[in-house]
């Protein structure tokens, strides 16, 4: 059975309403087939796993790379995809309206908007500004169904001001964003402040170094967990032991730890 975009984003909705689920992060169309075999009800892009699959540096790849990765894997399985969307590939909110019209066009299921500058003497947006952002993203979306994910990323770049974030996610959520997203929070208390904060929309955890299980995210409120580029930097870090040990030893025992090409030819059979 055939699953359409405005089934997939209706799905993608419904699952923010109550729980906690975890939204792995693929890194291309086979990962994301992999994942939605395995069971997963929804995944996301990442936006360095995906640079590193095609020799750029996290944040260094074109609104057109992405927009390309983003309809193929949105193609290529029937669960929805959430956009790591950077921050809209622009500055100013008309353009990054603009982009947000070309990333809803790609099938996504949802998509996350960022305030972080690039520069690290102004890490993150004047509050204005990074709002407007918000806004004019949510206009973009229109009525087609797409969630919004407002992302603060003042921790990812050590403004570690818990006050400065709530308030930047509950203008974000005031300006449309359906999900509220602050990568880089690790302790339980700052997690469920944040929580409490933006109810009753809800929170996605980067699972990063919180040492969190599934249950104990949702213990404290959160309705989604990423991953981010963990899975991405896990296959790099398989691939490279193998290369590495090839390089400098001549040898070739990591090649044992590889998964079985007879079970990826079962999987995408």
């Amino acid at each position: 059975m055939h699953v359409t975009t405005a089934d997939k984003r209706a799905t993608f909705k419904k699952m923010h309403e109550s729980g906690c689920f975890i939204l792995p992060n693929p890194v291309d169309v086979g990962s994301a087939k992999a994942l939605q075999h395995l069971g997963f009800k929804a995944i996301a892009s990442s936006s360095a796993g995906f640079a590193w699959t095609i020799g750029k540096a996290d944040n260094h790849v074109t609104v057109e790379d992405v927009c390309q990765h983003l309809a193929a894997l949105s193609s290529a399985v029937d669960i929805p995809v959430n956009a790591d969307f950077e921050g809209g590939f622009a500055v100013e909110p008309d353009k990054v309206a603009d982009n947000v019209e070309r990333c809803v066009r790609t099938g996504v299921a949802g998509l996350s908007i960022e305030d972080s500058t690039g520069d690290k003497d102004n890490p993150i947006y004047e509050r204005a500004l990074a709002v407007e952002r918000i806004k004019a993203s949510h206009k973009a979306i229109g009525d087609s169904g797409t969630l919004l994910v407002g992302r603060c990323e003042a921790y990812l770049w050590g403004v570690t001001d818990l006050k400065l974030v709530i308030d930047r996610l509950t203008a974000y959520a005031d300006a449309g964003a359906d999900c509220l997203y602050a990568p880089g929070l690790k302790t339980r208390e700052d997690i469920a402040a944040v929580v409490k904060a933006v109810a009753p929309k809800p929170f996605n955890l980067l699972i990063g170094g919180s040492g969190l299980s599934l249950q104990e995210a949702e213990d404290l409120g959160v309705r989604r967990i990423s991953v981010g580029g963990s899975l991405a930097r896990a296959a790099w870090g398989g691939f490279m032991r193998a290369a590495k040990e090839m390089a400098e030893k001549g040898t070739f025992t990591e090649l044992a730890s590889g998964y079985p090409g007879g079970e990826l030819n079962k999987m995408f059979g």
